[in-house]
């Protein structure tokens, strides 16, 4: 299907291709006829929609750091998965913290004291997690582990 009126630079006549474009993206997505006759993943393997430290948009992060400093105490991390919640010294709901956004070189632990700035998570901004967190005071009696590995007794 040539047009005749049509032509590239180099003087050849453009033509519609023969088999129909496809679009490719950077993730595979559920019921898409990319899935079709593969076997579905599993939760792992989908991408987070959470926003991490390296993924944050520029602006997003401007208005973190911007922000208020907010005090509170781990109540959980699980190294292991990546993520813990904090629990803000005002009260409030519990606020999810992301591996990526824990400063220092402690892993936290249940009843560390912590400091922590907030960002909104996409898409609806409705919640927000912690942001630039960094253990101020860490629990008594309880063994800390570096990110490096060592264990060192508190």
């Amino acid at each position: 299907m040539a047009d005749p009126g049509l032509t590239s630079p180099s003087r050849i006549p453009l033509r519609s291709p023969n088999t129909s474009l496809s679009l490719s993206f950077p993730f595979l997505r559920e019921r898409s006829r990319i899935w079709e006759g593969k076997e579905q993943p599993l939760p792992r393997d989908l991408p987070s929609p959470l926003p991490t430290k390296r993924n944050r948009t520029y602006s997003a992060t401007v208005r973190a750091q911007s922000g208020p400093v907010f005090k509170g105490v781990c109540k959980n991390f699980s190294r292991s998965q990546g993520h813990g919640f904090l629990r803000p010294s005002h009260g409030g709901e519990e606020i999810f913290v992301h591996i990526s956004d824990i400063e220092g070189e402690y892993v936290p632990v249940e009843g560390d004291e912590v400091t922590y700035k907030v960002s909104r998570v996409p898409p609806k901004n409705l919640k927000v997690q912690a942001v630039e967190v960094k253990i101020i005071h860490l629990n008594p009696g309880t063994k800390h582990e570096t990110w490096s590995g060592q264990i060192i007794s508190s």
